[in-house]
């Protein structure tokens, strides 16, 4: 059939459908680039590129969405095209796609919006969680208008399609089975080929993210972020022995502290206290959502956001160059309680087989303590509650699921109404949470055993809401006001806790799990890493500063250290203090796994992929260069190892040795 008869058969609607698709996906790819036109640093072919690649994923989009219909147009019979029964079923389904890809669109401009990425697995995971997402939508968007408006742009392009006369043209049509089984027939193959040839990070062809993610169609992104939900390491990456691997690993974990035990594919170890003194505090740690390095004065901000933060930081062990491991909240606390490297997929702390496993809380329990996990939200959100809870941590979070079906070892206290000032689609304000810690901490006070508590604060996100009159900065107004706030709120708890009897003896850790945004202009941002860590009213450091560049996954080990403790580690991470330490960090996205020592980057990828640059700090570049063997090597080993003591239940406590 041809093209111009194609527009007055049976077929017209699903013709101009199609063609709808491909200019808006077209207008908005436009909208995109233009809103990121100086981080894409284009040249002219790569503009011309990001077009032309993108025309390629918005066509496969477009034959997804239209091979239904034309299926549907091969088995109805001739006689009943121009019948109700028709009618009804085109025009309905017409509008619901409509409907559908409106609704997409806004979805890919707000994930723009926070992510500067089309979707992947975090749009994937936000399926799941739906009260969360949806409530945070309805706080940051006015939804009622804007659902009003997308029903309204819908009626608008039927109305369009009406006065053109394409639902006439196609109740009119008349097609032939037999031309009708070679249109329908050449979708389906078109169709075939897109699902099983082409890739999305065929699209992954700069070294400038921007131009990738600009290249690509956001439901082809998602349906592929759908399907590589998990990823195997042993499949997808560059290996070596494993026996190789872990020589390499124990021979940088080896340290003149440390008696590794027996077994060749174990990291285990005898930690020795370097000091005689040994301390007992208790621990508050406040690992503080998405907070960045760059809201601080301390590392060069002077919007004055953070005066709290910036105090604590001279009268406090500073880390002043740390970096997390990954850009989301479940990968902060894989890295904060158990110390290990990120894994390709999704955090240990969301996958299955992550109970009892040797975590920061089961070496305190080791040492006497009481552990305790709070969360401002409800903790069924990512898998939190049952992967700390069947760790042995006690749980105290806002219980608003209560169909979720939760089993797991430890008790869980729900957060008291009354004890509720202010809530958002996340969870309660900083300050409720903090009051929520004070209580059970006074009750652990009592009870004469030393506590270690999590706690997973969640005021600094979207949609940036606070209780009035704390800051001088309307709430809702921003990520400013949000990370005020948050420094509000730890400046308000700090000064609360500060005559109970157990403070002289506690010692509080403020963190952050990632940074604000992980998008920059290369595919894994090393400066989009960089986190505020101190450690706050540590007996005999009062102030310290430490420069040394270290991960996430160090600053347990290096507490310890300073607290004198002996204990069993089955942790990757480092007294950063150590004499043997080598300055190094692991970083990644779900699929990029990044090692630098020192200012040698080495990034791993699916398809056995190895880059290696050197990171220039200052002006946050990564110049290509040749591979310095021993580092990629340990780059690998880390890796791997990490994956194969997950999978192989290496890291579960009293492992057969």
């Amino acid at each position: 059939m041809k093209p111009k008869s194609l527009f007055k058969s049976s077929y017209a609607l699903l013709a101009r459908f199609f063609l709808l698709f491909i200019i808006m996906s077209f207008l908005l790819r436009l909208g995109f680039v233009l809103s990121s036109f100086p981080k894409a640093e284009f040249s002219a072919v790569a503009f011309i590129r990001v077009f032309l690649l993108g025309l390629i994923y918005d066509i496969g989009v477009g034959l997804f969405f239209i091979f239904p219909y034309s299926l549907y147009l091969l088995i109805l019979p001739q006689r009943l095209v121009d019948s109700r029964l028709n009618k009804i079923i085109t025009y309905f389904s017409f509008s619901l796609v409509v409907l559908i890809l409106f609704f997409s669109f806004f979805a890919e401009i707000t994930f723009w919006q926070e992510f500067e990425s089309r979707f992947n697995f975090i749009a994937v995971d936000y399926l799941i969680y739906t009260y969360e997402v949806i409530n945070n939508i309805n706080e940051s968007y006015p939804l009622p208008i804007l659902i009003a408006v997308m029903i309204i742009l819908t009626f608008f392009v039927i109305f369009f399609c009406i006065r053109k006369k394409y639902f006439f043209d196609t109740f009119k049509g008349t097609t032939r089975f037999f031309s009708r089984l070679k249109i329908t027939v050449g979708i389906f193959v078109a169709t075939l080929v897109y699902a099983f040839l082409v890739e999305n990070n065929f699209a992954d062809l700069s070294t400038n993210r921007y131009q990738n993610e600009l290249s690509k169609s956001g439901i082809y992104s998602f349906f592929s972020a759908y399907n590589n939900n998990e990823i195997n390491y042993d499949h997808f990456y560059q290996l070596m022995d494993n026996k190789d691997a872990f020589k390499i690993i124990k021979n940088d974990l080896k340290d003149s502290s440390s008696i590794f035990l027996q077994n060749s594919f174990s990291i285990e170890r005898k930690i020795k206290p370097t000091t005689a003194t040994v301390q007992r505090p208790n621990v508050i740690m406040i690992t503080m959502e998405s907070f960045s390095a760059d809201f601080m004065k301390t590392f060069g901000n002077n919007q004055g956001i953070t005066p709290v933060l910036d105090s604590l930081a001279k009268e406090s062990v500073l880390f002043t160059n740390m970096y997390a491991t990954g850009t989301r909240t479940v990968r902060g606390m894989e890295a904060l309680s158990l110390a290990i490297p990120p894994t390709p997929g999704n955090s240990i702390v969301r996958r299955k087989n992550n109970d009892q496993l040797t975590t920061i809380g089961s070496i305190f329990s080791q040492q006497g303590y009481d552990t305790s996990f709070f969360y401002g939200g409800d903790g069924y959100f990512d898998n939190m509650n049952k992967y700390f809870g069947n760790n042995g941590y006690n749980i105290i979070d806002r219980n608003r699921n209560a169909f979720a079906k939760e089993n797991y070892l430890a008790p869980r206290t729900s957060i008291d109404d009354r004890n509720i000032t202010f809530e958002n689609a996340w969870g309660i304000c900083d300050e409720d949470l903090y009051n929520e810690v004070i209580r059970k901490s006074d009750q652990q006070y009592k009870s004469g055993k030393p506590f270690y508590d999590f706690v997973m604060t969640t005021s600094n996100h979207r949609p940036f809401t606070y209780p009035d009159g704390k800051i001088d900065i309307p709430s809702g107004s921003g990520r400013e006001g949000a990370v005020k706030y948050t420094d509000y709120a730890i400046g308000a708890f700090l000064k609360k806790i500060k005559n109970k009897p157990w403070y002289k003896n506690t010692v509080i850790v403020i963190v952050a799990d990632h940074c604000a945004s992980s998008a920059g202009k290369n595919e894994i941002d090393i400066s989009k890493y960089h986190i505020p860590a101190m450690i706050v009213n540590l007996q005999d450091k009062q102030s310290l500063k430490i420069d040394k560049m270290c991960s996430q996954i160090d600053l347990y080990p290096t507490l310890f250290n300073f607290l004198g403790w002996k204990y069993t580690s089955n942790l990757y991470g480092k007294n950063v203090l150590s004499d043997n330490y080598i300055p190094r960090i692991f970083v990644g996205t779900y699929q990029k796994l990044a090692y630098m020592e020192n200012d040698d980057l080495v990034i791993l990828s699916p398809q056995q992929k190895v880059e290696t640059f050197k990171y220039i700090q200052g002006k946050n570049d990564q110049i290509a260069v040749l591979p310095k063997p021993e580092i990629v090597r340990r780059a690998i080993a880390n890796y791997q190892t990490a994956y194969y003591l997950y999978k192989n239940n290496g890291l579960k406590q009293n492992q057969k040795k």
